[in-house]
């Protein structure tokens, strides 16, 4: 069963679990069937995960909301914010990043790139170091662009790829990649207000207890 962290008639705020879709599958094991399943009710992605990344998410429950929120996130008024561990040690304690990305759909694979061509896309995050190990960092990582592994590719292209991710060069052996979810900022449809939604990593189990 699915964390609800917050629901009404039009929105859920759920915990993905790591491993699963964020979407729904034709196994009926994403985290979109799970909880139309959980709730009773027809539920529409508006954002994703990447299948290895857990934590905090949305789900619109009618299609006007669905809207309300693609516009939202599409117009930039929906704050996602991330932790992460990273292998090695980011060279500044705080930064914004920028870069072009291609994505390389069949090798299912995001490159960093230097010049803008057809299927290029400029993507940007800011980072800020939260506590440091002899060998590794745990960085809080707000998201201004949403391109597919962008966290993971923005960092593994400064030398320091985030903890487990073998795909973008950490030669360390994980369960799960070291990324989650933490904050997600929103307008709720339904009252107008603005919240924040949290929940972190359970830094008792692996990859979170290697910082």
């Amino acid at each position: 069963m699915l964390e609800i962290l917050y629901s009404d008639s039009n929105i859920a705020v759920i915990i993905k679990p790591a491993g699963i879709s964020s979407e729904h599958t034709d196994k009926n094991s994403g985290a979109a069937d799970l909880l139309k399943e959980q709730l009773k009710t027809e539920v529409y992605p508006v954002h994703r995960l990447d299948l290895t990344t857990g934590g905090v998410m949305v789900y619109a429950l009618n299609k006007k909301s669905a809207g309300y929120l693609s516009r939202a996130i599409e117009e930039k008024r929906v704050v996602k914010q991330y932790l992460a561990i990273t292998d090695g040690i980011p060279k500044e304690d705080k930064a914004v990043l920028k870069d072009l990305l291609y994505r390389d759909k069949q090798k299912n694979k995001t490159f960093v790139v230097k010049r803008m061509r057809k299927g290029v896309k400029d993507a940007e995050c800011e980072y800020e170091i939260i506590k440091k190990s002899e060998s590794r960092a745990l960085i809080k990582v707000r998201l201004f662009t949403g391109r597919t592994h962008q966290i993971r590719v923005q960092f593994a292209s400064r030398k320091t790829p985030l903890t487990g991710d073998g795909k973008y060069g950490s030669r360390t052996n994980t369960d799960t990649i070291a990324l989650w979810s933490y904050a997600l900022t929103i307008q709720n449809p339904t009252n107008g207000k603005t919240e924040t939604y949290t929940k972190e990593p359970d830094f008792s189990k692996s990859p979170w207890n290697l910082i």
